[in-house]
This record gives structure tokens, C-alpha cells and sequence, in this order.
């Protein structure tokens, strides 16, 4: 029976490190972490629903349009807010280690899948230069379905596009996504690291 494996991207797959981007672009106007950490909690605002950056996951907006929201509601100068827009993308670099534990999983006969919040035109860039990509059976996208986790429907979609022969594992590094998952009565694993990853699969009888 093949086993199923659902894996968030960003902060799982990707490296999502926004303070160390905030610092990097801004490293004039924002000299340490405690000062990165207050703007990045403006800018993004725990990317709740119904936030700013909530609407541009689920493609209600365009980058062009949550720049100038965001740079109403704060200080921020609004090319400050779209450079930081435009440099996620290439900031997004795959945890490699995450990826060969996919390439593993996808060599015991697995099936892999994602489940994702993301706007469109990051989804485009990052299954454009990743060729790993082609381990997965198939993904979501939020941007693509207008729903957000930790939202019960987005999960709810997932089970009806998707035909799970056994319960399935879903993989994320943000701890209500993981209850929301298991409402629908999956097995969560909360990201810390490939390898905590790895020994909690095989805990539950995964065979690499």
C-alpha cells in the first residue's frame, strides 16, 4: 500500500528566513533583529487571515497592490515594500536536505504531494527553476484554489482532489496548520529539520 506524505514549501522545502532578508535589503534603516523583527511584523502581520499578505496568498491582489496597502497602513516607503516583494522569490532557496528526503520517499514508492500558501507569481518561479519538482504527484497552491491554511476548506479540497490509499502525513513548519490537519484526521509532523523529519516518519513505519 502506497503511504502518502504532504509537505508544506515554505519554511519546509524552501528556506524562509524573513528577518534575514528585511536585514540584508534594509541593512541601513534597520541595523539589528529586534528592529527587522518589528517591521517584518508590520509589513507581513503574522500573515493572518484576512491580512494584507493573506489576500495576495489566496491571489485576491496584485504585488502592486499590497505594496501600496501595506505601505498606507505603515511607515514604509512603498519601493521599499516592492523591492522586498520582488527579492522573495530568489530568496526561496531549497533546504537540501528536505529535498533529498523526497527524492527518498518518491524512491519507496510513495506518494508525494503539496499543500502550499502562495502567491501566483511565486508558485510560477518556483516550479520554474526547480526541477525537483517532479517528485510530486500533484499540488496546491492557495493562489490557485482562493483558500488559506490553516483554513479547514483548504484541507477539505485536498481530500477531494486527491484520493489517499492511507492516512496521510502532512509536513509543516507552523503548529496551527498542523492541528488544523489533523482535525481532518491526518498525521502532522511539525518541522524543525530533515533529520527530525525522517526519524518521526519512520515512526510511523515509513520504509526509505
Amino acid at each position: 500500500m502506497k503511504r502518502v506524505v504532504i509537505f508544506d514549501l515554505g519554511g519546509v522545502v524552501f528556506r524562509w528566513q524573513p528577518l534575514a532578508l528585511i536585514q540584508q535589503l534594509f541593512s541601513t534603516q534597520i541595523p539589528h533583529q529586534a528592529a527587522a523583527k518589528q517591521w517584518a511584523d508590520q509589513v507581513f502581520q503574522g500573515f493572518a487571515p484576512g491580512s494584507d499578505w493573506a489576500e495576495f496568498d489566496l491571489g485576491q491582489i496584485e504585488p502592486q497592490d499590497l505594496a501600496t496597502r501595506i505601505s498606507q497602513r505603515t511607515q514604509f516607503n512603498v519601493a521599499d515594500i516592492e523591492l522586498l516583494i520582488e527579492r522573495i522569490p530568489p530568496h526561496l532557496i531549497p533546504n537540501e536536505g528536505t529535498v533529498e528526503l523526497i527524492k527518498q520517499l518518491k524512491q519507496a514508492g510513495n506518494t508525494l504531494y503539496y499543500l502550499s500558501n502562495m502567491p501566483a507569481p511565486y508558485a510560477q518561479h518556483l516550479l520554474k527553476t526547480n526541477g525537483f519538482f517532479e517528485h510530486f504527484d500533484d499540488g496546491i497552491f492557495s493562489a490557485d484554489v482562493h483558500e488559506i491554511k490553516p483554513n479547514a476548506a483548504i484541507f477539505k479540497i485536498a481530500q477531494e482532489r486527491w484520493t489517499f490509499a492511507s492516512t496521510p502525513v502532512f509536513i509543516d513548519d507552523v503548529a496551527h496548520n498542523i492541528d488544523s490537519a489533523k482535525a481532518q484526521g491526518w498525521h502532522g509532523i511539525q518541522f524543525e529539520n530533515p533529520q527530525q523529519v525522517t526519524t518521526e516518519l519512520l515512526a510511523l513505519n515509513f520504509k526509505f
